[in-house]
């Protein structure tokens, strides 16, 4: 018995491609679990009557309800309560920071490895794509009220998903040619695969869900004139707008910011050239500037276009790096080269204006900022040179300027972001909530998921009885 109970407590690993093979391919990295090993997995929590994980998850999942549905071999009951309060179990159970969120309060995990519950979210999707019929949930009575979803990101699309369900109509509008936000033009294939992305948009639509692409809000028409169109909108355009390092030669060709560089290969499907027209250079030697899930991606990408040789170079210590373990762990496998405590402080080109060199200064860890981290400081003399063809800048990102500059009224914060009620995602306009990196700036996932759900909420009640929601 003792056995039996000690090897339930031992977490069910998912396979992966080995590191030697996946750093040449743009396949998807985690294989998934199979049924036996879904169902062993599953058997591991224990279904507590006051289940922390769900205090820990932003879109309110009922964890217990669903894993205990895969225990029991009940697949369809599974993603039914998934998709309960989520509508992108696909994605979130792939790329969603679980171990910061739900997985770190499960009690499983205080003796031994938490149940893994993004991994099952995962299996519980991978099953309903592999069933013949999709089940659609129940859609209430139609109000009659029109909803106007501004961006198609994880922000947008939870909100979009809440409200059709409602009885809503929803119009959801994306300046891109394909819908998704940064799930489609920011995550690599290996990691999110783009027909992962193409089904979860597919099942709005057959919601209900109008999607119209190639339209940019503030250019083919202002928020303004299309509030006389719709009863209430929602703003979920995220953070696009790159930032840079701010140094000599940042304007040298073969530097790129993480958006250019990962929306080449992502969206415009520039790994599959030339069978694709986005045409993408295979560097030799790249440094990625940055410690967080942009930056692996941009370094594995890298890889996988051809790279000899790829660094990660980060000002502060591997203690301090942003970016998920899991996310770490298989770029070190692959053969990313880290740079901690490094600092790049000037570009250098060639006679032709190619980035050649990169200059860099060694740093050392000083008092903590206001982030809590501790503030890096260069170390006098340190300066030293790296040989390198191609930087790509991974800094972090600020929202898209277009909607708040073509929309009068409309409070924003100094870095940009829109200004909202952190319950309701009401923002200082009448009948306008937003939510997601346009107001945080950038996030996760989950997080702009559970912006969403807060503003659907809000939305919802003022749509339906005149009253703006005070969330809670």
């Amino acid at each position: 018995m003792e056995e039996t109970k000690s090897r339930k407590r031992e977490r069910v690993e998912m396979p992966k491609q080995a590191p030697f093979i996946r750093k040449r391919n743009f396949q998807e990295v985690a294989l998934g679990y199979t049924k036996e090993m879904a169902v062993d997995e599953a058997s591991r929590c224990l279904a507590c009557k006051k289940p922390l994980c769900v205090e820990g998850c932003p879109v309110e999942i009922d964890i217990p309800g669903f894993i205990k549905c895969i225990a029991t071999n009940d697949f369809s009951a599974a993603i039914r309560k998934l998709k309960e309060k989520n509508c992108l179990p696909a994605v979130c159970g792939r790329v969603c920071p679980q171990e910061e969120q739900c997985e770190i309060k499960c009690i499983v995990g205080k003796k031994g490895s938490p149940v893994a519950i993004g991994r099952l979210e995962r299996f519980a999707a991978e099953w309903e794509a592999s069933q013949t019929i999709m089940e659609l949930p129940e859609i209430k009575t139609k109000t009659g009220k029109n909803v106007l979803v501004v961006g198609s990101g994880p922000a947008g699309i939870t909100v979009a998903g809440d409200l059709i369900l409602a009885g809503h109509e929803v119009t959801m509008l994306e300046a891109l040619h394909e819908p998704g936000g940064v799930l489609s033009y920011g995550i690599p294939e290996f990691r999110l695969p783009g027909k992962i992305v193409s089904r979860e948009i597919e099942y709005l639509q057959k919601l209900g869900v109008k999607l119209i692409c190639n339209y940019v809000v503030g250019k083919t028409k202002s928020l303004s004139d299309l509030l006389n169109e719709y009863d209430a909108a929602f703003i979920g355009t995220g953070a696009g707008l790159p930032w840079f390092m701010e140094i000599p030669g940042e304007n040298l060709n073969g530097v790129y910011s993480a958006n250019e560089y990962l929306t080449r290969v992502n969206l415009m499907r520039g790994y599959q050239y030339p069978k694709t027209y986005t045409p993408v250079i295979r560097h030799r030697r790249v440094a990625v500037v940055g410690g967080g899930n942009v930056a692996m991606d941009c370094a594995r990408t890298a890889l996988r276009l051809g790279a000899e040789e790829v660094y990660i170079v980060y000002r502060r210590s591997r203690n301090e790096l942003p970016a998920r373990l899991e996310e770490f762990e298989n770029a070190e496998e692959e053969g990313v080269i880290f740079h901690f405590l490094t600092l790049p402080v000037k570009l250098i080109g060639d006679e032709e204006g190619w980035l050649k060199e990169i200059e860099c200064l060694k740093m050392e860890l000083g008092e903590p900022d206001q982030s809590g981290r501790r503030k890096p400081v260069p170390l006098a003399g340190s300066e030293f040179r790296m040989r390198m063809d191609a930087c790509i800048v991974a800094i972090g990102n600020s929202p898209n300027p277009i909607i708040p500059t073509t929309t009068p009224n409309l409070e924003v914060s100094k870095k940009g972001t829109i200004i909202v009620d952190e319950n309701t995602g009401k923002t200082s306009i009448d009948r306008v909530w937003a939510g997601g990196d346009i107001v945080t700036g950038a996030a996760t996932v989950i997080l702009a998921m559970g912006a969403g759900r807060k503003a659907a909420r809000s939305m919802h009640a003022y749509l339906t009885n005149g009253i703006v929601s005070t969330g809670g």
